[in-house]
């Protein structure tokens, strides 16, 4: 093996811990700590704080991702956002049990989110920095197991129902800093390396093109994250609304079965779209897969058929968003400003959670969680003929 392709491969496995580190940093605590603890603090009216905290969490997400990636492009280095952004969060994530307001809450959420972006935007930057373009449908292989990641985590926070709040948060925490302090220290860092997106003779026709590209997989992944951020704050309360007396260790397993088997899937996947040059492929057939989910889980009656269901859209949209943010960095028409485009690109995570609030609170006290799954396959279902579209276009 020749050393670039032994620097490359530990650079891949180094950043897959820390993208994991990265996602275990808010998945279980959005789904799965922070309903816990509204839930014990604003009992019926737990809907509505869950809607206001990620409102303004939102808000904070949206404009440091793309300041600090930004940020990142100028100073040349990731590192040190990173390392910064990683204590920021930590040290909110273990305050937030011990609020006990609206007000609060909303305060440390707003300054754990500035914490948690100002590690997310140059982190995802670092990936487009280190990893050539033949490799990046395998680095989005591996980047779907984060979210598995993330729900392993939170199983393992809820295994042990005698653990009090406080402990729980505190595990997660410590979990965080293991896998992303790896590559923080060992790390290759810097945007020498970094491969241009715009092919060197192609001018401004190619970033025309590339900005089109963009363009289309913004909006189709705007609409898939769009059902993921619903089912992503209200999952808890859903399954919970199916089956009451279902235990959070059994939810938190529901959770990372969907994760896993995602992750397996787009391994293979992006595997194979690097061997085929056919990268829109399985983002096309994963968001068929999130549609048939949300459409399982509107019609859905029992526990069984309600975890079926989620399961395949879970699985789905971690396939679908692992390899749609790896294709994404192919596509981006300037290399030199790559955490800049990639916080415009983190909209479609953060917009999401500006516009579910509103959706769910119009849609479920009046028509039930059916009425909302129902919408969301719709939108999933856009986002496909976008990308057949794109397909086509390629």
């Amino acid at each position: 093996m020749s050393p670039a392709r032994g620097r490359e491969r530990r650079f891949l496995g180094l950043y897959a811990l820390a993208w994991a580190g990265s996602t275990i940093a808010y998945v279980p605590f959005l789904t799965l700590l922070l309903p816990m603890h509204v839930g014990q603090l604003a009992g019926n009216e737990a809907v509505r704080w869950l809607a206001a905290t990620t409102f303004l969490g939102a808000i904070a997400a949206s404009a440091c991702n793309i300041l600090f990636g930004w940020a990142s492009d100028l100073a040349g280095k990731r590192r040190p956002f990173v390392l910064v952004g990683l204590l920021l969060s930590s040290v909110m994530l273990q305050i937030a049990p011990h609020t006990g307001t609206l007000l609060s809450l909303g305060v440390v959420i707003a300054l754990w989110q500035v914490g948690l972006n100002m590690m997310l935007g140059p982190l995802s930057a670092w990936a487009g920095d280190q990893v050539p373009d033949g490799r990046k449908g395998m680095l989005g292989g591996l980047l779907a197991f984060a979210p598995a990641s993330g729900a392993l985590a939170g199983a393992l926070a809820t295994t042990a129902d005698a653990l009090s709040l406080e402990t729980r948060f505190a595990l997660v925490g410590a979990i965080i800093a293991l896998c992303v302090l790896p590559l923080v220290v060992l790390g290759d860092d810097g945007l020498a390396q970094a491969s241009t997106a715009t092919p060197a003779d192609g001018g401004e026709v190619a970033r025309k093109v590339l900005r089109g590209m963009a363009t289309r997989m913004w909006l189709a992944r705007l609409l898939v994250q769009i059902s993921e951020a619903s089912l992503f704050a209200f999952f808890y309360l859903w399954l919970r609304s199916v089956d009451p007396g279902l235990a959070d260790s059994a939810i938190a397993r529901v959770l990372l079965a969907a994760m896993v088997i995602g992750a397996l899937v787009a391994v293979l996947a992006g595997g194979r779209a690097d061997r085929t040059g056919q990268p829109v492929t399985p983002l096309v057939l994963s968001s068929i897969g999130a549609a048939l989910g949300l459409s399982v889980m509107a019609i859905a009656s029992s526990r069984n058929g309600a975890i079926a269901g989620y399961i395949l859209f879970g699985l789905s949209t971690s396939a679908f968003l692992a390899l749609h943010s790896a294709h994404t960095l192919r596509v981006l028409p300037d290399s030199a400003r790559r955490g800049r485009d990639l916080g415009l690109f983190n909209l479609t995570n953060t917009i999401p959670s500006l516009a579910m609030p509103a959706l769910t609170l119009a849609l479920v006290p009046n028509l039930g969680f059916d009425a909302l799954f129902a919408v969301l396959a719709l939108l999933a279902l856009c986002a496909t003929v976008l990308l057949s579209g794109l397909r086509r276009a390629a």
